[in-house]
């Protein structure tokens, strides 16, 4: 089975080196909501986010959300929805999803903080795509767009990231 393997701000897959931003404080194995840390483990992809007016004719074997205006994720830790995927208008702290810059055109849903879902151990934890200077991210990971549209038909429910 084909994995990701993250290590030093490249992910290897199959043949491929693929350059990638992480949080901007680095990687840990105690991940908290806010610490600006991407979580070390080994996790599956959960579903395919994306913007269908910038992309279209993904191959994917993952279950698609196309992103809608009132999209959004919660990462308030005092709700109930925490970590979850939610809808605007929303009384508690959530990340807008529908974005004017092109981070979010393409989003894999990590399988972080799941079943069950811990108040405190961070939220919104994707695969998405780099801004042009490849910036860091709040906990993410993010990989340029030609590289995301190459691993994504190879990707399954069964295959892992694995952040060192």
């Amino acid at each position: 089975l084909m994995h990701l393997y993250l290590k030093d701000k490249l992910i290897y897959f199959k043949d491929y080196k693929i350059k990638c931003s992480i949080g901007k404080m680095g990687l840990t194995k105690k991940k908290a909501e806010g610490d600006l840390k991407t979580p070390r483990g080994t996790f599956n992809f959960r579903y395919l986010m994306y913007r269908s007016d910038r992309i279209n004719n993904i191959q994917t074997k993952l279950k698609k959300i196309k992103i809608e205006k009132k999209f959004g994720w919660c990462d308030d830790t005092s709700s109930s929805e925490y970590n979850k995927l939610i809808q605007f208008p929303f009384k508690k702290n959530a990340e807008r999803l529908y974005l004017k810059e092109n981070i979010y055109d393409l989003v894999l849903v990590i399988n972080y903080n799941v079943n069950p879902i811990s108040k405190k151990r961070g939220s919104a934890i994707f695969l998405h795509l780099a801004n042009e200077k490849f910036g860091s991210t709040k906990g993410c990971i993010a990989i340029k767009k030609r590289d995301f549209l190459k691993i994504l038909p190879s990707i399954n429910k069964k295959t892992k990231i694995v952040i060192f």
